[in-house]
């Protein structure tokens, strides 16, 4: 069971700390594997292999803007967030998690199948999305027989492909938390103020520019309940919604997201009350017969 939570928009240090207290929840056992899923106001987020070159907009600019930096522990390099953007948090448990062989996920394993769970959103709207070898994320405009691919390795001579989805996940003792950021409505001029990911030669796009009916696009809401319905056909497991974070919190103190216990079923009675206990006449009568010869 993965539980699911949609929180609109909400600050990037209220979700980071939110990111926290429930991976030291989910470390501990007191929560079951859990998603959260919600927008940020505009921010920039710096992880463990960014480089600030890639940052091209002044702190002037920034600021004007009301756009805020963050540096923080997850892999890859510099990414925005804002408005009309879906932003997942999985705070999921490697350990609880296996692939199709059994053997338990590893933190790879677990972005591929975080990119196969977008794919197929993807696929939703009409759009063709796919992988590209060495960049992490979820991207179209891909060749047709690389699309959905495993790994699609365009020819370097030609630059391919439109990001629609970045990925970056930071892993501790087993537990899984950041996670991705899927263009749905963003504003892509604001990714004029960095190199996205560090990458210059392939662009950024979204949902709605690339979706085949782009005026029927569900709101994000939405959009999460549709997420989530595909984090559970990749992962194999139910998603059950969470109403709000309160309801969260409740069972954060609770433990109802635990299963109850069984209760312990009463000692049985010897003899049952179905097991005779004198043998009946009608039996008693087959036994003495059974090895009589029968006439023909």
């Amino acid at each position: 069971m993965i539980q699911y939570l949609y929180l609109g928009r909400m600050d990037y240090v209220e979700a980071l700390g939110l990111q926290d207290e429930l991976v030291a929840l989910r470390t501990a056992g007191r929560i079951g594997n859990t998603l959260l899923l919600l927008e940020h106001p505009p921010v920039l987020t710096l992880g463990r292999n960014a480089k600030r070159a890639n940052i091209l907009a002044s702190d002037e600019l920034l600021a004007a803007r009301g756009v805020t930096i963050h540096e923080i522990n997850r892999g890859g390099d510099v990414t925005y967030h804002g408005p009309g953007q879906l932003i997942g948090y999985p705070i999921f448990d490697l350990r609880s998690l296996h692939n199709t062989s059994g053997s338990r996920l590893g933190p790879v394993d677990f972005v591929r199948l975080m990119e196969e769970a977008l794919i197929r959103l993807c696929a939703e709207f009409g759009v063709r999305a796919g992988r590209i070898c060495g960049l992490t994320g979820v991207w179209c405009g891909l060749p047709a027989e690389h699309s959905g691919a495993a790994c699609a390795a365009a020819p370097k001579t030609v630059m391919q492909g439109r990001k629609l989805c970045a990925i970056g996940i930071h892993v501790a003792r087993g537990v899984v938390s950041h996670g991705f950021a899927f263009n749905v409505t963003t504003d892509l001029a604001d990714f004029s103020l960095i190199n996205p990911c560090g990458i210059t030669d392939r662009p950024v796009t979204s949902l709605m520019r690339e979706a085949a009916h782009p005026g029927v696009l569900p709101n994000l809401a939405s959009l999460a309940a549709m997420t989530a319905r595909q984090f559970g056909f990749v992962f194999h497991e139910q998603m059950q919604p969470v109403e709000s974070l309160a309801a969260l919190r409740a069972r954060m103190q609770t433990g109802a997201e635990s299963e109850p216990e069984a209760p312990e079923s009463p000692a049985p009675e010897f003899p049952a009350e179905d097991t005779p206990l004198i043998v009946p006449p009608e039996i008693e009568r087959l036994r003495r017969t059974k090895d009589r010869p029968v006439s023909a």
